[in-house]
């Protein structure tokens, strides 16, 4: 392997968690968000060459933004498997689960662009001047799109519930 490659080994193991953790909030599916940071990986590695000097991870993130968003924009034909994949047989995470579902299903209720702010900002925790970079719009655009998901977000949201503001209110 090459120095360049091993430096993109690296860089994958790095970040492989974090990109498919936003992209499965991005898109509320497992399978799509494997499937959406492993393009973002294999984009990267494209131009690699030309990103790893500066900030790769960004440039992944945008990949991946902007290849989720694309998704958005065409159909998604799913084809069906004969056989069922195994589920894996773990540990008793009941309430790790209960949130994911919850936080899974609050993020559906958002339109496009306000989950992708929401990912943007709060997830990455990204300045709004780059939210509104990445997403070519001014950044009052991006203040009251985040606005409005986290209003709708709170709605939602249980006196336990204080990741999203919901202490007490």
């Amino acid at each position: 392997m090459a120095r360049s490659d091993d430096e993109f080994v690296e860089f994958v193991e790095a970040s492989s968690h974090r990109l498919t953790h936003a992209a499965y909030l991005l898109t509320g599916d497992r399978h799509q968000a494997e499937d959406a940071a492993q393009t973002a990986f294999a984009r990267t590695y494209a131009a690699w060459g030309r990103v790893r000097r500066k900030d790769a991870y960004a440039y992944a993130r945008t990949v991946l933004v902007n290849h989720v968003i694309d998704a958005w924009r065409r159909p998604v034909r799913e084809y069906a498997a004969e056989e069922l994949p195994e589920r894996p047989s773990g540990q008793d995470v009941a309430h790790a689960v209960s949130q994911r579902e919850w936080l899974s299903a609050a993020l559906a209720r958002l339109t496009g662009r306000e989950r992708t702010v929401v990912v943007l900002r709060h997830f990455f925790d990204l300045p709004e001047q780059e939210v509104a970079d990445e997403l070519g719009v001014s950044v009052g655009t991006v203040k009251s799109t985040n606005s409005r998901a986290l209003a709708k977000l709170r709605v939602d949201a249980g006196p336990e519930d204080a990741l999203i503001g919901g202490g007490g209110r």
